[in-house]
């Protein structure tokens, strides 16, 4: 575990050095909407195959670099891409960066992915406020030994999303006249997107939306203390009644028709974090 830790530090070294300013925030950004990263003033870009450690994006949609500077007025670490179970990480490779964030100084993280509505009230297109999730992934990017220096052994979930930034998008989201949605995400392992049957049961315990990314995030967000805000896009409707055949495509094209309201919204909400 050890090593763990030490190739967390070298990878935040690597890129503490390349900084003048240390971030605050950090972004995650999912498919289709890492066109956010375009905003950022100043930017500094490192590709992730450059810094120590850290795995790659092998999925479509997801650049893969990090992308630092001003965005709005405040100093930004943005992920344009991320890294998912389904591409044969293991769990802690999946969620290195986020203790790599921790180790930058990084204390508030938005997390964002594009996903499939469960919920019957709502279309292609809606922003969605996570305000809890259910882990399904049939994994948990904690097991093993503990690292101590980050947090404690048995996190607490009972408020993983953190109030105070799901009542500040709120706010923002009426200010801008943005209609967005508040749901439970659903997060499984993939590829393979789910049968009718199986997405009927997930709407029966409670869930709103569905993807592949995201829960594991935020459990080490969690761990390590930060403070996270969960956007999903919903760019499908995942009802199983209704189902009808999906595509990685189709999902990149709505995420895309939504860009302006997502970039609208979370620079709405960055500048008041």
């Amino acid at each position: 575990m050890e090593n763990k830790v030490g190739k967390i530090k070298a990878a935040a070294a690597f890129i503490a050095d390349k900084l003048g300013t240390a971030p605050r925030i950090g972004l995650i950004l999912g498919s289709g909407l890492g066109v956010l990263a375009e905003q950022i003033e100043q930017p500094v870009e490192i590709p992730y195959e450059a810094i120590p450690h850290f795995p790659v994006s092998t999925v479509a949609g997801h650049e893969g670099k990090l992308v630092i500077g001003s965005l709005n007025g405040k100093h930004v670490l943005i992920m344009q891409g991320r890294f998912h179970f389904y591409e044969g990480y293991d769990m802690g490779t999946v969620t290195f960066p986020i203790y790599v964030m921790k180790q930058l100084g990084i204390e508030t993280l938005i997390v964002t992915n594009a996903c499939g509505g469960l919920n019957h009230a709502f279309a292609p297109g809606d922003l969605m406020i996570i305000h809890d999730h259910i882990n399904l992934t049939g994994d948990n990017p904690l097991i093993g030994p503990n690292l101590d220096e980050f947090g404690p052994r048995f996190p607490d979930m009972s408020a993983a999303y953190t109030p105070e930034l799901i009542q500040l998008a709120e706010a923002k989201a009426a200010e801008l006249g943005i209609k967005v949605q508040k749901g439970v995400y659903c997060g499984v392992s993939g590829p393979s997107y789910s049968t009718p049957v199986e997405l009927m049961m997930l709407a029966r315990i409670g869930g709103d939306a569905i993807g592949m990314s995201t829960v594991p995030e935020v459990i080490v967000a969690r761990h390590a203390g930060l403070r996270i805000l969960g956007i999903s896009c919903i760019t499908d409707m995942a009802i199983g009644e209704e189902l009808e055949p999906l595509t990685h495509e189709r999902v990149m094209e709505v995420a895309n028709l939504t860009r302006p309201r997502f970039i609208s919204f979370v620079k709405s909400i960055v500048a008041e974090v």
